[in-house]
């Protein structure tokens, strides 16, 4: 089984209030719903879930995925009310056999990985965001992994998502996009 993996697009969707426009600006993020859907597309086009791990900013993000992959989520910091209000600070996600738990993260980076690992005790893989950093490594026998932002490289070295692929075991995949 394949899932993609986004989190942190940070996309505002219609008609912007100035200080979004200037949040926009600051942080480079000029890509719209149907952009990313379809720079998504080719990574994420045989998926057959796509999870992602907040701050989505619009829930037009979440419309626009849902027409490549279903898709399971979790609100981030950044998210206005019309997500929060609809999905879960957090939760746990069951595909081919395996237990994903997915939480957008918070606070400072440093320690980040540790922090996420240990809000889930029975999964097999911790799915989180926040940091717009890419990044997995075991921790306590979990796949603990980050996808990075697609759009928002203020603290990474590229843009990035990610591809968890499910047989016997799960194995992410890191996807550098520029």
């Amino acid at each position: 089984m394949k899932i993609g993996v986004i989190s942190d697009t940070h996309i505002h969707g219609g008609s912007l209030h100035p200080k979004k426009l200037a949040s926009r600006l600051i942080n480079k993020v000029s890509m719209e719903a149907d952009g990313l859907k379809e720079l998504v597309r080719p990574y994420f086009a045989d998926a057959e879930l796509i999870i992602h791990a907040g701050d989505y900013v619009t829930y037009a993000v979440i419309e626009a995925l849902e027409e490549l992959a279903p898709v399971e989520g979790v609100a981030g910091n950044m998210d206005p009310h019309e997500i929060t209000s609809r999905l879960p600070a957090k939760k746990v996600v069951s595909a081919g056999g395996f237990k994903i738990g997915v939480v957008h993260g918070w606070g400072a980076p440093h320690g980040l990985a540790e922090k996420v690992r240990r809000e889930f005790e029975a999964v097999d893989c911790v799915v989180f965001g926040h940091s717009h950093r890419p990044y997995q490594e075991i921790i306590n026998g979990a796949l603990v992994f980050n996808p990075g932002s697609p759009t928002d490289q203020r603290w990474a070295q590229s843009l990035s998502i990610g591809v968890l692929h499910l047989g016997k075991e799960i194995r992410g995949e890191l996807i550098e996009l520029r």
